[in-house]
């Protein structure tokens, strides 16, 4: 697991033990009804507080232009609602056995993943937040091999928030990388005779300065990117491997990888990050309301972009 860069003072060790102990208890309730608490988060969030409803309406509504506002609103409604149970379910993770786990997130086909660690290929695993991304990291219980599991993460500005993520990501036996750590740590599993198979959610918003590509998403003409990952796996020749997740029912999800390409210095510039694109907003567009809509992902337009833009020196002004 990752290690932190820093320690906690003595109101941060209380708040964590705190938190800690009523995550953990509430993580112990059955499913029905930690379902029944999700019900409350949905009500909440969407009658009472409004939580980014029209982040969510606007995001909804240009990315589905043909679809009346009828259908609109049952997509909404649909999404607070499986965003409470993503709520609840990321809690159970704090006690979840691996038994139950295997039987909420299935894997279709792990034995795709066993061939390519067999012939000591490395993998990189392009997901977004769609469905619920946390139980992703239960990978491991899928598949044996010698290999380095991992996914890459930001480090939160809440250094309790952050500790108690890393102990929940961690439980399933998924190493936790920091962003700025992923290329020594691909480097040092290879030395030592590693394939490593790593995790990239890749569809957030870049700031100014990591905008890597634009092209058209879910709708969006110009929707600014991230191309970090295409970079590191053409780099450390990865394969590149999408994963595309249904949910089944409430609690139940499937997913299955998808072989992008297994010659990443062969394919074009751009296009594995454009090919991810295009996956993830087919998976999008079979089960539009598990994706995070609350998120913000067209606040940064090209026409700004351009503003900021230097061109003497091909830096972006923050």
């Amino acid at each position: 697991m990752a290690q932190s860069t820093y320690t906690l003072n003595i109101w941060q060790r209380i708040a964590y033990c705190l938190a800690f102990a009523l995550i953990y208890c509430v993580s112990l309730l059955p499913f029905w009804l930690l379902y029944r608490l999700s019900d409350l988060i949905f009500l909440l969030a969407y009658y009472v507080v409004g939580y980014r409803k029209a982040i969510v309406r606007k995001n909804l509504r240009d990315s589905f232009p043909e679809k009346d506002e009828k259908e609109l609103r049952n997509i909404e409604r649909t999404f607070y609602r499986w965003f409470g149970d993503y709520i609840v379910e990321t809690l159970k993770l704090f006690s979840m056995s691996k038994k139950s786990m295997r039987r909420h997130m299935v894997f279709r086909n792990p034995e795709m993943l066993e061939e390519m660690v067999a012939k000591g290929q490395s993998v990189a695993l392009y997901l977004g937040h769609y469905c619920n991304w946390e139980w992703i990291t239960s990978i491991p219980l899928w598949f044996k091999g010698n290999y380095a599991g991992s996914q890459v993460y930001h480090v939160l500005e809440s250094h309790v928030m952050d500790k108690l993520l890393l102990y929940s990501r961690h439980r399933m036996g998924t190493e936790n990388v920091k962003i700025m750590d992923v290329l020594r740590y691909i480097v040092d599993n290879r030395k030592a005779g590693l394939p490593v198979v790593m995790g990239f959610i890749s569809d957030q918003v870049p700031f100014w300065n990591n905008i890597g590509h634009w092209l058209t998403f879910l709708n969006h003409p110009n929707t600014p990117v991230l191309t970090g990952t295409e970079r590191i796996a053409r780099r450390y020749d990865m394969v590149c491997v999408y994963i595309d997740i249904k949910r089944l029912r409430r609690g139940y999800y499937e997913a299955e990888y998808q072989l992008m390409t297994a010659t990443p210095k062969d394919e074009p510039d751009l296009a594995i990050t454009t090919d991810y694109f295009r996956r993830l907003e087919q998976s999008i567009q079979r089960q539009p309301s598990y994706w995070l809509w609350t998120h913000n992902r067209w606040k940064r337009t090209y026409e700004e972009y351009e503003r900021r833009l230097d061109p003497a020196t091909g830096k972006v002004r923050l």
